[in-house]
Order: C-alpha cells, then structure tokens, then sequence
C-alpha cells in the first residue's frame, strides 16, 4: 500500500483511511558553512640570530614565550618576553649542564667600535650657547 510520488525524497504512505507523508531531509550542511575556517596569525616566534651572528644593539635574537631561553650578558628583554641586544657584538648560546638552562649572551668585541648611530650620549658634540 506505498505510493512513491515523482518528487524525489517523498513517500505517501496510505490505508485504512490514514495518509501519511514523509520526507527525506538533507544530512549534511550546504557548502561554505564549515565551523572550521578560522586560524591566527603566526607569532613568528624562534631564534633570529644564532650563536657566532653578528648583532648591534637592539637587534632581536629570540622571540619566545616564557622562558625557554634566560638573559644573559647585554641582552634586554621586551615586555612580549623577546630578548633582544643590549651592546654590538657577537651572539653566544650557553646550556648548563646539570639544570639544562640555556643563557643568550652577547659578547663585545675588543677594539670593536659602536656604530655612530648607537654611541653614548657623551660622545655627540655640545651645542654652543648664545647669551
């Protein structure tokens, strides 16, 4: 007592004087609807200069989080906790051997001259004065 109409996914069902209709839906989402298609940005975070690099001052050398990597000599650290040069000179990689701690240290160079652009504050001629 089945009746398949022409539609495709409809079915009557009739007897004894009762008449159901059923319907088949779609299962799956429509394309474009996915819950997944949204990332962030990179944090492009990493050693930027390796042991032996040359640096100045302000150069990044790790961008981390936490701390996998700890200050060293002449290395700052910025409020996002990347470490960065304090002075010009040569990037050196150090790991304790018994905790397993690395430091980052920059070491100066002997007669190695600061760039005009980094030196002290002293070293800029005064202005003269007029009175």
């Amino acid at each position: 007592m089945e009746e398949n109409d022409e539609e495709e996914g409809k079915m009557n069902v009739t007897g004894g004087g009762l008449s159901l209709t059923f319907r088949h839906w779609a299962t799956k989402k429509a394309a474009g609807s996915t819950k997944n298609g949204r990332d962030s940005k990179p944090k492009n975070l990493g050693v930027k200069k390796f042991g032996g690099e040359r640096v100045i001052p302000g150069n990044i050398i790790v961008r981390r989080r936490g701390s996998r990597f700890h200050l060293g000599n002449y290395v700052g650290m910025g409020k996002d906790h990347t470490l960065y040069a304090m002075k010009e000179g040569c990037v050196k990689f150090e790991r304790h051997k018994l905790s397993g701690r690395k430091w980052v240290h920059v070491e100066p160079k002997e007669g190695h001259l600061l760039h005009p652009a980094y030196s002290s504050v002293d070293a800029v001629p005064k202005q003269k004065t007029t009175t």
